[in-house]
């Protein structure tokens, strides 16, 4: 009896039709919330977009007259790999979110500017490059890697006319073997500041961008450069007693927030003497026509900044060089010269 209720079960399961259900869906997991970009997080990203292009172009109009003038640099002359670089922590506070969110930095280095003709060119290092070791040494990542990477890098290109680094390009690591350059020693800065100015402390530059703005092209910018590097290869900062309180003013105007109450004046920088102006005006030529600029419209540059922007404005370059009318005649000898050098091809030295 029980046998033939399971036997009826069985046949009965097997008999029963189916019945259809309903489809299966499938809910995809829920999409991860965009991060809130507010307001000034966007001014920020858009600030930094605009540093870094004014940068790039400081450091691209500098190169030749930082590599084509080592002869005229003198002890201001070093070896140099030739690229800088930086991560999200080189910036500060919403500035470091801008900077993982428009140049793609996180806590490693990465190549943020080669200099044209540098031996990190020819050996070539790109923008962007991660930097991973050096002679086999890692490098620093995080807070402060920026500094801590200067100190590992230093002793190992003195005396040295290459050096072995491991970078990281496209999920990849490789090494690159990059030769030593001798050029002119000299940091050249953005200055995040609107007015017309630029700035020399013996070792660094620093130009605002109201400088940019105002020269326009790159050989007017080329100017400015020139006439600086020559300011700090003659050392003027050191003889008019000016270098502490120059080198105040440019580690102010470099942040990206500079303090804007120090922006009002001419920051305790004393007017430079009319025969320094003359000296710096004539290595600064000199060096211009080495790196392939022109120095015809050298002249009429300065002139048409110290029509628009006299000594008399307190924050602007004519104030702390005030000695124009000396210089107007000097530049007119030292051009002559110049091209009476080029046209019987004597070597371009003052």
């Amino acid at each position: 009896m029980a046998a033939a209720a399971a036997a009826l079960l069985l046949s009965a399961c097997s008999t029963t039709p189916l019945q259809p259900t309903s489809p299966v869906t499938v809910q995809p997991p829920p999409a991860a919330e965009a991060p809130v970009v507010t307001p000034r997080m966007q001014a920020a990203r858009t600030a930094l977009d605009a540093i870094v292009t004014q940068q790039d172009r400081l450091y691209r109009v500098a190169a030749p007259l930082l590599i084509n003038n080592v002869d005229l640099c003198r002890t201001a002359a070093r070896g140099l790999l030739g690229f800088t670089a930086k991560n999200k922590w080189s910036y500060p506070g919403e500035y470091a979110d801008a900077a993982s969110a428009v140049l793609g930095y996180d806590d490693a280095l990465r190549v943020s500017g080669v200099l044209a003709g540098s031996g990190a060119a020819r050996a070539g290092l790109r923008k962007g490059d991660i930097l991973v070791a050096a002679d086999g040494k890692a490098l620093p990542t995080g807070p402060g890697a920026e500094t801590a990477a200067a100190g590992v890098f230093a002793p190992l290109v003195s005396g040295r006319t290459q050096l072995s680094m491991t970078i990281g390009r496209n999920g990849q690591n490789q090494v690159l073997k990059v030769p030593v350059t001798r050029a002119c020693a000299m940091r050249v800065d953005l200055a995040n500041a609107d007015n017309v100015n630029s700035h020399a402390d013996g070792g660094r530059i620093a130009v605002t961008r109201g400088m940019i703005a105002f020269a326009g092209s790159d050989e007017a910018l080329a100017y400015v450069l020139a006439k600086d590097i020559a300011h700090n290869v003659l050392g003027h900062t050191a003889v008019t007693r000016n270098t502490g309180a120059v080198a105040a003013i440019i580690d102010n105007v470099t942040r990206v927030q500079p303090d804007q109450a120090q922006l009002a004046g001419a920051g305790n920088v004393k007017p430079l003497p009319a025969n320094l102006e003359v000296s710096a005006d004539t290595l600064a030529l000199y060096m211009l026509a080495r790196a392939g600029y022109g120095v015809e419209r050298y002249k009429a540059f300065w002139q048409r900044l110290a029509a628009q922007y006299p000594a008399s404005v307190p924050n602007g370059y004519m104030a702390v060089h005030p000695n124009l009318a000396p210089r107007l005649t000097a530049i007119d000898k030292v051009v002559a010269d110049i091209k009476a050098k080029q046209s019987a091809k004597k070597p371009l030295v003052p």
